[in-house]
């Protein structure tokens, strides 16, 4: 197709003229010029004419002479000649191969030609090439052979290349260079933001597990990161897939937070949290959702759990009608110390987080029992009770898989969310029904893309989406559940960066919108709960985080006055102190004289057998009525309570017992009768756990 340069208001234009034109040259005449250029034209053209008339007719003389001087040469030579034709035709069908429709077209007048062609030729070597009825078929059959190809010529020159056609151009050639070739790529459609998505349909016999095989091929054939491309498929037709390609990365330079449109939102409002790879927020809504799906952090150190966990928790500390406790053993006031005033509990000690778990269940039952009265089968926010989020890092140190169970099946329809964060959820760090209850995901980078499968549906690593990545791009996860649409759980996303003052600015704002815990739950939790360390703020005490840390009450000491404060190393000092003195007095005591006896294996909360003989004699105490005797009960865990220690064994309270003039029956009674009241928990053997002191009323 030639262009000619015209001159149009000064400005010289080059049009396309729809013809090749020759420059005429000065020096040889106008009619040579003309018959030169349309002989130029008329050879292409010519080609198959020449090869019809004069390829055949000798070839065909040549095997005849051969091969036709008797019948048997003949037979054996067509024979062969045959077989030939097959095979030639085989593979001209094999190698002239495509997916649009020119090419397939030529396939069938490419294996037609050589059929017809060797056809002829075995039937010329047995009857001659210039006998009836073989030269009139060579006539005819070989002006016909030429005119197609002509035509297909002149079809071919004419075409407009502006037609949307199926070439095998762009993504369609990468695929036939993996392996895809039989992929049926449809017309790919860029967001503009570094997005491509690509509509495919499967061939018979191919599934769409086999186009994410090829996807580790793809991406390096595209240049582009392992996790860059994912295929999922149409759940409502198994032949048909959509790949998405990041072709450029818009999250790179980060993502900034995305604070709330307003303060006193409810817990089931819309979450922003960071953005997607295609640009779209990251929004999560997790009691919002049909079902509360507890959620599962999972990732390496540096891979942006924090971060998450921070943009998260403020975006809740902001809010009515929800209280957030979070327990973190492992790097204490580091990661949340500047927004610590908006979390209602704050555990940093392995013992207070393990009597918290140890009491949420008493909590489940108790809203249970609340939202029931309230005609509610799951928590709403027109319910009494607060939502409640609990973030727990490495729970899997601080409470057993049973314990965690029973935590993550129950809390779900009482509006309490739990969310557990560690570096690998492999089954000796969650078991495998804590993980099966852990229904939603948020998985950032892992080292190994095997670690991913512990915490990720296998449907959305099988898509490709393996965040094997490590720290190198922290922020980045991929995550599922929570309210968020399930054809988004294999688009990666990064987390907003959070800037320490302006968080905290932020949930200080927030203060005169946070509600206090409920006293359904709170009341539930007891002593757990009313003795906790930290106390945050919220709408009823807006001031306490301006004053000092609440010191716990401490005895005075006649010959020495009052205690003052500790500083935290005059505490690890005495610490120390007291387990070298514990080491020495129990140094001092001798060991069992009898450990063969018969009564050696008895505990203190086992009764004496009634044949055993024993030839010591105790003094007996003087019986106490039973409401003296109650009442030292009573004053014993008091003091228990006074001085933070809520768990005890019956053990310890033999001085109590004998004190009494009572026997070890009436102290296990007691205890029954203590925990039907609602003021001890028994829920494991030899031990109790302290709920409400006995000297003060239950509340309601």
């Amino acid at each position: 197709m030639a262009r000619v340069t015209t001159t149009t208001n000064g400005k010289k234009q080059q049009v396309n003229t729809g013809t090749d034109i020759v420059p005429l040259t000065v020096g040889k005449g106008v009619v040579g010029q003309i018959v030169s250029h349309l002989a130029g034209k008329a050879v292409p053209y010519a080609t198959p004419w020449v090869g019809a008339y004069t390829l055949p007719p000798l070839a065909g003389f040549a095997t005849n002479q051969m091969w036709g001087d008797t019948a048997l040469e003949a037979g054996l030579a067509s024979g062969a000649l045959g077989i030939g034709a097959v095979v030639l035709s085989a593979v001209t069908w094999q190698t002239a191969g495509g997916n649009n429709k020119f090419r397939k077209f030529r396939r069938v007048q490419a294996t037609a030609s050589v059929a017809a062609s060797m056809g002829w030729l075995t039937c010329a070597t047995a009857a001659g090439p210039f006998g009836h009825p073989m030269i009139d078929a060579w006539l005819l059959g070989g002006g016909v052979f030429a005119a197609s190809w002509n035509i297909r010529q002149l079809m071919r020159n004419a075409h407009d290349e502006t037609e949307q056609v199926e070439d095998k151009g762009g993504f369609a050639k990468i695929a036939e260079a993996i392996g895809l070739e039989k992929l049926k790529v449809k017309a790919a459609k860029g967001n503009g933001k570094g997005m491509v998505k690509v509509p495919v349909e499967l061939a018979p016999g191919q599934t769409v597990e086999d186009v994410q095989a090829a996807m580790p091929k793809l991406t390096a054939a595209m240049h582009v990161p392992p996790s860059g491309a994912t295929v999922k498929g149409d759940p409502d037709n198994a032949a048909q897939a959509e790949m998405s390609i990041r072709v450029a990365d818009l999250l790179k330079d980060g993502v900034q937070f995305i604070p709330p449109i307003r303060l006193g939102m409810l817990p089931n409002d819309q979450i922003p949290l960071g953005l997607y790879a295609d640009g779209d927020e990251f929004i999560i809504n997790p009691f919002d959702a049909p079902i509360l799906q507890h959620l599962l952090v999972m990732g390496v150190t540096g891979a942006g759990k924090s971060e998450f966990a921070r943009g998260l928790l403020a975006h809740f500390m902001t809010r009515r009608k929800v209280s957030v406790m979070l327990i973190d053993c492992s790097k204490g006031r580091q990661s949340v110390g500047h927004i610590k005033h908006g979390l209602d509990v704050f555990i940093s000690e392995p013992r207070e987080a393990k009597q918290l778990l140890k009491a949420l269940p008493g909590a489940i039952k108790a809203r249970g029992n609340v939202l029931a009265d309230e005609g509610l089968d799951q928590w709403e926010p027109k319910s009494k009770l607060n939502a409640v989020v609990l973030w727990v890092e490495e729970a899997a140190d601080l409470a057993d898989f049973d314990e965690l169970d029973q935590i993550a099946r129950a809390a779900r329809s009482v509006g309490i969310w739990l969310v557990i964060s560690l570096q690998r959820a492999t089954w000796t760090n969650v078991s495998t029904d804590v993980r099966a209850n852990l229904q939603a995901f948020a998985c950032f980078g892992v080292d190994e893309a095997s670690d991913a499968g512990f915490g990720m549906p296998d449907r959305v690593t099988d898509a490709g989406a393996i965040p094997a990545w490590g720290s190198d791009r922290p922020g980045y996860a991929f995550a599922g559940g929570m309210g968020i649409p399930e054809d988004r759980w294999t688009m990666e996303w990064r987390s907003g960066l959070t800037d320490r003052e302006y968080l905290s600015a932020l949930v200080t704002a927030g203060t005169p919108h946070r509600d206090p815990l409920d006293d359904t739950t709170a009341n539930a939790l007891g002593l757990v709960y009313a003795n906790r360390q930290h106390r945050g703020t919220n709408r009823v005490n807006t001031d306490i985080s301006e004053l000092p840390p609440i010191a716990r009450p401490r005895r005075e000491l006649p010959e020495a006055g009052p205690v003052t404060e500790l500083t935290t190393e005059q505490e690890e000092a005495m610490s120390v102190e007291i387990e070298d003195a514990y080491s020495e007095v129990m140094g001092m005591i001798p060991g069992d004289p009898e450990p063969d006896a018969p009564y050696a294996h008895l505990g203190l909360d086992d009764d004496m057998p009634e044949d055993a003989d024993v030839e010591m004699q105790f003094q007996q105490r003087e019986k106490l009525p039973t409401p003296e005797a109650r009442q030292l009960l009573a004053e014993q865990i008091h003091q228990w309570v006074e001085g933070n220690q809520l768990t005890f064994a019956p053990a310890e309270l033999s001085t109590v017992t004998v004190a009494a003039g009572r026997s070890m029956a009436w102290l296990q009674a007691e205890l029954k009768r203590l925990v039907k009241e609602g003021y001890l928990r028994h829920d494991r053997y030899g031990e109790y756990d302290i709920v409400h002191s006995p000297l003060e009323p239950v509340p309601a």
